[in-house]
């Protein structure tokens, strides 16, 4: 069983919170963090979703297909797109020009911001996608907040299995489409990049513009080392 703990403190706020839970009727067991995605790629959002709308949808945004939950005083914006299954709680920013493709879970007070794509994906309480971001297949933790450009690729190259580097070793993930796992607070600088199959405990900070692999521990720092050279124009 994946120590939840290490990743994420609270889901109060979540709507769908048996999603953490170890032994879920209908779905495999939890073993190791990333089998939570394995459950939303098995369809979890379809089936436990109730169709209701309760916030406000802008003239103009595009709503596609029934099965969309929308909580008190959420707003989806005028030029956003959702497509269902998605449950949206309360308090949430669907800005113009998102894209939710499907398969999502945002937990109360989340923001998808302006020409950010999200699909099969969970963001917990007060996650932050919002300028310009790629999220697939991943997780954000509670106060996670991804800089402006920041992309979590999902899909390697040549399609194969997605593999963890934890300690040294690769991991197989069972997963072919595997983004990253953020923990609670983390906070990724703009224009940086995860690779498939990265995971973050909490605390960590990636610092602009670094490309990242990898598991890391709490607390961790990733920064990009460069020099930069300034000359006068002649």
């Amino acid at each position: 069983m994946p120590l939840i703990e290490d990743f994420f403190s609270s889901i109060e706020g979540f709507p769908c919170p048996e999603l953490f839970a170890e032994k879920l009727e209908g779905f495999d067991n939890l073993c190791e963090i990333w089998d939570i995605l394995k459950r939303i790629q098995a369809g979890f959002v379809g089936r436990v979703l109730k169709p209701r709308i309760q916030g406000i949808i802008e003239e103009g945004a595009i709503i596609k297909g029934e099965d969309i939950f929308i909580g008190r005083n959420s707003r989806v914006a005028a030029g956003a797109m959702i497509m269902e299954p998605t449950i949206i709680g309360n308090n949430v920013e669907v800005r113009h020009g998102a894209f939710i493709r499907g398969n999502v879970i945002l937990g109360d007070g989340a923001v998808v911001g302006h020409a950010t794509e999200v699909v099969r994906s969970v963001f917990l309480p007060g996650a932050k996608a919002p300028h310009f971001n790629y999220v697939g297949d991943s997780i954000l933790g509670t106060g996670v907040n991804l800089g402006a450009g920041t992309k979590l690729s999902n899909l390697k190259n040549d399609g194969t299995q997605v593999k963890v580097l934890r300690d040294g070793k690769k991991e197989k993930s069972g997963l072919r489409k595997f983004g990253a796992i953020i923990g609670d607070n983390c906070l990724l600088g703009c224009n940086s990049v995860t690779n498939p199959g990265t995971v973050f405990c909490k605390n960590c900070r990636v610092y602009p513009n670094a490309t990242v692999a990898g598991f890391y521990k709490a607390g961790s720092i990733c920064k990009l080392r460069q020099s930069l050279e300034v000359g006068v124009v002649e």
